[in-house]
């Protein structure tokens, strides 16, 4: 039997026993698709959550939003179990720019990828052969308006439900479990569907065989276009919007032919984008409280009842409702105490911007955009490796709360799971949980800062400016101007912007610090000189404490990352150096830092054999002035040595450096040059 294309209630019913085809309401139907992909676990500020991997398919997919994306898959799963949010709906409060309708479409469009595969198809019913009947006129197929399921005309065959189902029980031989799952998804025929079917069984005098000739099985349309099966209702403004868009309307054209007035068939149901969603879909509402009162009341009967009504005449739907707010327009709604039932009814969830700033990359890559670039002239648009990490940086510090607890920088790696100095996930989670008491959501934990459309925002204010465009180059450093432009452009609150401004600083100075690292890497010609070093300094105090360290202080260990064993001789003036560097004076000092680098050694290396410690930004940076100084006797001289080149000498390491830049370490010429005479000035310096 075909899986699609037309067929008969008695193919239909066959396929739906033997599993071919499925009988299930929206939610049960999301909740399979999500639930069926792979599921990881993950820690999220010190919390351990679940990673629903379908959310993170494709191209374009969803970074972070674990919390947003549990409490939207713990919801469909307790509908589809017939727990209360089956009578809500689910709504997606937060920020502009922060993902809240990126997300939804990204499930709408998977949903309708998941609808394609033949055994999860939904099919719908259409009348055939009307103009038999005599009060139809010219009108000689009727689809059902809300794309109802066959299986709900088959539960409807009779005049009573316990007749249908007895017919159903004795004809298929079906067993009493899958006659009580079927039963679970009963729901009445829709006003128009039962007149139709009444008045086909007065035609026939009730002779079943003689009905269900007038039936015909079809696949609904997934055509995106048409709005069928995930349709998307943006909010108007107060004139042009009525319930007509949800609802329908009694169509002209109809009344033409039909010369039974009483006939429901006179409303065209398809004319608004609830029916199209009617069987088995998802309908987005974009901007829910924006919308005018009555349609809200509208929402609040759809939302309670799953049933569209009009005067009287009764439609039930299977429908999941999601939708999006911004919290401006929630507050402002709360406020009309009156509103409070339709609140009720939805399940609310506060979307944070993302806090992370390792994930905020791939976020930040979305918005400089994968296409190859050009300037305004045609030519070639290089990007500097380092302006992804700054533009990263400047939007994820702006999004984190002041604490007392926590430093900015410290808040930033804890979120990011990485090592910040003595502070754990544990003092994160304390100043998380303080935060989310606060009655004001924007002073919740990542509410509040630039979001996305800022970033992009500065990416184009950076892609015009006509320092990029002359030097075919966008320059890290650029991104901190056009970031601050934004501010002062974008942001209204004179505290948040003066937070941001101050934000803006923090992420400069990180970046500097990057920068000296980079120039270390292109001065010893290679591009991970650095984390070599800085491996050699974990693996040297690990080695100082071992049982078979010799006189010679030669260590032999096992490379964690190739199995290979390596000799490794222990500098004790180096792992003084360092440590010196990081302000450890005393030796308790000096021991409890061994031993939280030691700790943190065999945390990770179990899980993640490559961890270099790079995240551990006090510790890069203390070895790279160790390195620096011993080197070429400090960071001051290799300025000294860049910025005044009247020498042969110091000409000739510029130019060795600026090499190693363009082959090993993906700058171009704009961007080296501009990176070296950034790091010769004092500027941004903690």
């Amino acid at each position: 039997m075909a899986q699609s294309g037309k067929s008969t209630l008695h193919q239909h019913i066959t396929a739906v026993k033997k599993g071919e085809r499925c009988f299930e309401n929206a939610f049960q139907s999301v909740s399979r698709m999500v639930l069926e992909g792979e599921i990881d676990k993950v820690v999220v500020n010190g919390k351990s959550t679940f990673d629903f991997k379908i959310f993170r398919e494709g191209k374009k997919h969803i970074i972070g939003m674990y919390d947003e994306i549990n409490s939207f898959v713990s919801f469909v799963k307790d509908a589809s179990q017939g727990g209360s949010s089956k009578e809500m709906a689910f709504v997606l409060v937060g920020e502009p720019g922060n993902g809240k309708t990126f997300l939804i479409e990204y499930l709408c469009g998977m949903y309708r990828q998941f609808l394609t595969i033949p055994v999860n198809r939904k099919y719908t019913f259409r009348f055939v052969g009307l103009d038999k009947l005599g009060t139809y006129g010219n009108i000689k197929n009727i689809e059902s308006q809300t794309y109802e399921d066959p299986m709900v005309l088959a539960m409807n065959l009779h005049e009573t439900r316990t007749e249908s189902l007895q017919y159903l029980s004795r004809r298929y031989r079906t067993t009493s479990s899958l006659s009580e799952k079927w039963d679970e998804n009963y729901r009445p025929l829709g006003a128009c569907s039962a007149y139709i079917w009444n008045d086909i069984r007065e035609y026939t005098d009730g002779k079943l065989d003689e009905m269900l000739k007038f039936i015909e099985i079809l696949p609904v349309p997934l055509i995106e276009s048409l709005g069928t099966v995930t349709g998307k209702y943006p909010a108007k403004d107060k004139i042009t919007s009525s319930a007509v868009d949800l609802l329908g309307e009694e169509s002209i054209q109809r009344l033409l032919h039909i010369t039974d007035t009483n006939n429901p068939y006179r409303f065209d149901l398809r004319r608004g984008a609830l029916a199209r969603v009617a069987g088995g879909g998802i309908h987005f509402s974009d901007e829910i409280y924006k919308n005018k009162k009555d349609l809200v009341q509208v929402y609040l009967g759809i939302i309670q009842n799953r049933c569209i009504e009009i005067d009287g005449y009764k439609w039930p739907i299977d429908t999941l409702i999601v939708a999006t707010s911004n919290n401006s327009e929630f507050n402002r709604f709360l406020e009309e105490k009156e509103e409070a039932p339709i609140v009720d009814r939805c399940r609310i969830c506060y979307v944070s911007h993302n806090t992370n700033y390792v994930l905020q990359k791939e976020l930040t890559s979305y918005a400089i955009g994968n296409e190859s670039k050009t300037t305004l002239t045609g030519d070639p648009l290089h990007q500097d490796p380092n302006l992804n990490y700054a533009a990263s940086v400047g939007v994820v510090l702006s999004r984190l709360p002041r604490s007392e607890k926590l430093t900015p920088v410290e808040t930033m790696k804890l979120a990011a799971g990485e090592v910040a100095g003595e502070k754990s996930l544990k003092t994160l989670s304390e100043v998380i949980d303080t935060l989310s008491q606060e009655h004001t959501i924007t002073k919740r934990f990542g509410q509040k800062g630039l979001g996305q459309r800022n970033l992009g925002r500065s990416i184009q204010l950076m892609l015009e400016s006509s320092e990029t465009n002359e030097g075919k180059c966008m320059f890290a450093y650029d991104v901190f101007q056009t970031i601050e432009r934004v501010i002062l452009d974008y942001v209204s609150e004179a505290k948040d912007r003066a937070k941001f401004l101050d934000d803006l600083k923090i992420a400069k100075g990180l970046y500097r610090e990057r920068i000296m690292t980079e120039m270390f890497n292109a001065y010893m010609d290679e591009p991970l000189a650095i984390r070599k070093d800085v491996m050699n300094y974990v693996n040297m105090i690990i080695g100082n404490d071992a049982e078979n360290l010799g006189a010679d202080k030669m260590w032999k260990y096992k490379n964690p990352q190739t199995g290979e064993l390596q000799a490794l001789k222990i500098d004790e003036r180096y792992i003084n150096s360092v440590e010196d560097c990081l302000g450890l004076k005393t030796k308790e000092q000096k021991d409890s830092f061994r031993t939280s680098i030691r700790k943190i050694y065999g945390q990770k290396i179990s899980v993640r054999p490559d961890y270099d410690f790079m995240d551990n930004l006090e510790l890069v940076k203390a070895v790279t002035d160790v390195r620096l100084k011993s080197d070429i006797s400090g960071a001051g001289s290799l300025i000294g040595a860049l910025a005044n080149r009247t020498n042969e000498e110091n000409q000739k390491l510029y130019d060795r450096m600026i090499k190693t830049m363009l082959t090993k370490l993906g700058y171009c010429t704009t961007c080296a040059q501009k990176t070296i005479e950034y790091f010769c000035t004092q500027v941004d310096e903690n």
